[in-house]
């Protein structure tokens, strides 16, 4: 039987993390959603299907889960932006892997917090996972009728601000190879030629660690951030960087020469260009990658 927990687990965690948004709280969820399908089993309930039983409670306790983290979000100390999810294997299939990719960006993640939870489940449940509108229905406790509603006003709100990703893989690597070369050798005359002239910076610290305040837009003042961060940190601290897939979309975690986890940062690319860059430096949101760095130390050079 623990085989078959295991065949069952990745869908689970698929949903509860785009539901959240959060690798721990995803992992919290998904454990207790197994531990509830093992008591009914252990109980000799009926269960026509394992699989669909744990996406219901997984996707019910995602639900309950978003309603208390609005409250703490809004409370949170700077832009509030996704754990992030390194690169993944979910599909093989180079077409279904780039869908996939699309529904776990952090850019995608955080136009779905505009939504409702009942609209982001049955969004997700329909839109990424292809369930039917009656079993939508059941999980979320409306009608048909009520979750095609649902289902319709979500897709309106995601669709108008979808963001726009580069569709050659390669070329998307290549141009963050270049981005992430030019970054780490501070060569500001390179980034400007690959930065979109609308390019958006974000940063989360989350109060815990040195980021920025707000959003930063356009290419100028991206560019002239970027540049007092390659060169604090090029000044202040012994890094290295290793290039990987964040949330199905080019970046890279940042680490101190012994290992801890200084950031993990993320690019969105479309038509040749960077056109969003996403930094993550809050500790508690890089445990799930490693040892977290404690920034502020290393920039006072302790």
């Amino acid at each position: 039987m623990a085989d078959r927990y295991e065949e069952l687990r990745p869908r689970a965690f698929a949903i509860a993390y785009r539901m959240l948004g959060s690798v721990a709280e995803a992992e919290d969820v998904v454990q207790e959603g197994m531990l509830r399908l093992h008591r009914a089993l252990e109980a000799g309930e009926r269960i026509e299907s394992e699989g669909a039983y744990l996406a219901t409670i997984v996707t019910r306790l995602a639900i309950d889960e978003l309603r208390s983290a609005r409250v703490r979000r809004e409370r949170y100390v700077g832009e509030w932006l996704p754990e992030p999810l390194l690169a993944t294997d979910e599909a093989e299939d180079p077409a279904q892997q780039a869908e996939i990719a699309d529904s776990l960006s952090l850019a995608f993640l955080v136009l779905l917090e505009n939504l409702s939870p009942e609209q982001r489940a049955t969004f997700l449940l329909r839109e990424v996972f292809d369930y039917p509108y009656d079993e939508i229905a059941e999980i979320v406790g409306r009608s048909p009728d009520a979750t095609r509603q649902l289902a319709v006003r979500a897709r309106r709100q995601v669709e108008e601000g979808r963001p726009r990703f580069e569709a050659s893989r390669r070329e998307r690597d290549e141009l963050a190879d270049r981005f992430f070369a030019a970054v780490q050798e501070g060569d500001l005359e390179s980034l400007e030629s690959l930065l979109a002239a609308d390019v958006e910076l974000h940063g989360d610290g989350g109060g815990k660690a040195p980021a920025l305040a707000r959003p930063v837009f356009g290419r100028e003042r991206v560019l002239r951030t970027l540049g007092a961060w390659a060169r604090a940190g090029g000044t202040r601290i012994d890094m290295t960087m290793r290039r990987t897939d964040v949330n199905g979309q080019p970046g890279a975690v940042f680490e101190t020469a012994d290992g801890f986890v200084i950031s993990v940062m993320a690019l969105d690319i479309a038509e040749g260009q960077v056109s969003s860059v996403r930094g993550i430096v809050n500790p508690d949101k890089l445990r799930h990658v490693g040892p977290p760095a404690d920034v502020k130390a290393l920039l006072r050079g302790d």
